[in-house]
């Protein structure tokens, strides 16, 4: 009896790729130490690279600033692409486990160009989020440090580049020590950390549900079922400035997948994880933001979450208001905890990409190297944590709105590469979509309804970002701030892309890391 078996193929190059598991022979395993991280540590390490208290303190108040009291209906429709786009990781890593992840991915189904683009969005989106994860963990040191001691001097501490640069560059030393050690050292601070940060949030709900019982807030609101309606915020434009903000409060879950290779299980345990990192973020901003909202409000006064004065640091505002004197200093030492736990773990997914595309000789070679007693990618850590310093430094010099632009730009990076990744799915299991509802659905389905969400997303914020007004409001030739620095650095990863392919052809003429499309095998 004949039998047709639909898998994807892939063709032997002679390249001396070494099989690691999947369907493709010419992915090559890495070195990394296996074994390393179980459900629940790969779980904690994408909420942890996520970092909820610090994404809520630094974007909860620009996103009611953009949409209002709709601002938990637009947590939710930015959580909806990205539940799309995990299934898509899902399904790729089942296939190839590899860390290399978006980049990998995308170089089997589309080619070597489209998937160094993607790996290079993927770098780049991740030292920008490196740079301010240290900022943010640097001024809340000093702040915390005023707090504890009663003294506002050692807070003002924070204002003087010189000192703040300088305990930013410690703290980047440090999580770039604690990363290069490994998974185990990583995973061991990663449990306290985050469960200390998931406590206290949920102190603060309970105590803002509380104020808002009580009234205590005159600009607190009662809740509404039309909080939850997207289609309710004013224009088009604020609802995209909006979800652009709530995609980048979702960015990191990806860290569970580019530990796949250290994962016990790696072909499943990554992509459930990163689907139970997705649900407790999503709860844990819906509990805040609706609890923020009935306390205090959205308006632009007072401590209306709003108010251009305090929305950038939510939290600094609203910690002694809602927690009191005492558990407010908590509030400070979770955001503390939560920028210092991120700062840690998104080493992970920048260091394991540049292993990967070292791997494949889409970078130079000496990337590639695995540290020989802690099984980690050292020297791509190291690149990563010095890339980080040097930008943070000349960002914070050049310019304070300079590196604000960069958060607002950071957006257009995510959805570049995360929409590719979802695209890559349906493409390279295109073969396969016919076999099983789930496999349309999951396969198919699914991950283009992400990217396609995400796209538009990408193309929208980019006409947007060309008006002076988008981010800080600065300029340059009458371009906004936010679209250079955008532009600019995809612009500045095909430079770089042309001249690696000068020093290292045979990984562009697909040689090394080869496309590979499902086909229809017959066998007897």
């Amino acid at each position: 009896m004949t039998q047709l078996d639909i898998r994807p193929q892939a063709v032997d190059t002679g390249s001396g790729a070494t099989p690691r598991g999947g369907s493709d022979g010419d992915v090559r395993g890495k070195g990394l130490g296996k074994g390393s991280v179980g459900l629940v540590g790969s779980a904690v390490i994408g909420i942890s690279t996520v970092a909820p208290v610090y994404c809520l303190t630094s974007t909860l108040g620009s996103t009611a600033g953009e949409v209002g009291i709709q601002m938990p209906a637009v947590f939710l429709a930015g959580f909806l692409p990205m539940l799309l786009v995990a299934f898509a990781y899902r399904e790729l890593n089942k296939a190839m486990p590899d860390c290399g992840t978006s980049f990998t991915w995308t170089v089997k189904a589309f080619g070597p160009r489209i998937g160094w683009m993607c790996g290079w969005g993927l770098v780049i989106a991740t030292i920008i989020v490196l740079s301010n994860l240290a900022g943010v963990a640097t001024s809340y040191f000093w702040l915390l440090a005023g707090e504890i001691t009663n003294n506002p001097s050692i807070s003002a501490l924070d204002d003087n580049k010189l000192v703040h640069i300088t305990t930013c560059l410690t703290l980047i030393a440090a999580a770039t020590a604690v990363s290069y050690r490994g998974m185990t050292a990583t995973k061991g601070v990663q449990y306290a950390l985050v469960g200390l940060q998931l406590a206290v949030l949920a102190i603060f709900v309970a105590m803002a549900f509380q104020k808002a019982s009580a009234g205590t807030f005159d600009t607190g609101l009662d809740f509404s079922w039309q909080w939850m309606n997207p289609f309710a915020v004013e224009s088009m434009a604020a609802f995209t400035a909006g979800l652009s903000l709530s995609i980048f409060m979702y960015w990191g879950w990806d860290a569970c997948l580019a530990t796949n290779e250290e994962t016990t299980g790696s072909a499943k345990t990554p992509g459930r994880a990163s689907l139970i990192a997705m649900v407790v973020l999503v709860g844990s901003y819906l509990a805040t933001g609706i609890a923020a909202q009935m306390a205090v409000g959205s308006g632009t006064v007072g401590f209306g979450l709003g108010n251009p004065e305090t929305s950038d640091n939510v939290f600094a505002a609203l910690a002694g208001p809602v927690m009191g004197p005492a558990l407010g200093i908590l509030l400070f030492v979770a955001v503390l905890a939560s920028a210092t736990a991120s700062l840690q773990t998104t080493f992970i997914p920048v260091a394991r990409t540049v292993l990967a595309m070292s791997t494949y000789e889409a970078l130079p070679p000496s990337y590639a190297k695995v540290h020989p007693k802690f099984k980690t990618p050292g020297r791509a850590t190291v690149m990563a944590g010095v890339a980080t310093g040097v930008f943070y430094t000349v960002m914070t010099l050049l310019s304070e709105n300079v590196l604000t632009d960069t958060i607002f730009a950071l957006g257009l990076m995510i959805c570049f590469y995360y929409s590719l990744t979802a695209f890559a799915c349906a493409w390279y299991f295109r073969g396969e979509l016919r076999n099983s509802t789930r496999d349309l659905f999951f396969k198919g389905v699914f991950p283009v309804l992400g990217g396609l969400l995400l796209a538009a997303v990408f193309f929208k914020t980019l006409i947007d970002m060309w008006n002076p007004s988008y981010g800080s409001g600065s300029t340059v030739l009458g371009v906004g701030s936010v679209f250079i620095i955008g532009v600019g650095l995809l612009a500045l990863g095909l430079v770089v892309m042309f001249v690696t392919e000068r020093r290292s052809p045979a990984f562009f003429r697909g040689q090394v890391l080869t496309k590979s499309t499902p086909s229809l095998v017959v066998q007897d």
